[in-house]
């Protein structure tokens, strides 16, 4: 069975860049009903799912949150 796909623009609310995310368009209508988002779009990685999330890009993540020296 194939996968029906859609690009989704997304802006990050931070810098404003767009990112264009090809997504799974059943695991998209999961995730916006209620399933968690890396069971419903496993295939994305966990940046572009917390861009889906927050509205925040990875490079922004990283500037909010930066890890921690050990």
């Amino acid at each position: 069975m194939l996968a029906m796909t859609a690009v989704v623009a997304v802006p990050c609310r931070r810098c404003h860049t767009v990112h264009d995310l090809s997504v799974n368009m059943l695991g998209f209508a999961n995730w916006q009903a209620g399933e968690f988002i890396q069971e419903a779009l496993p295939e994305l990685s966990a940046g572009e799912r917390e861009l889906l999330i927050s509205g925040t890009c990875g490079a922004c993540f990283d500037e909010l949150f930066p890890e921690e020296d050990e």
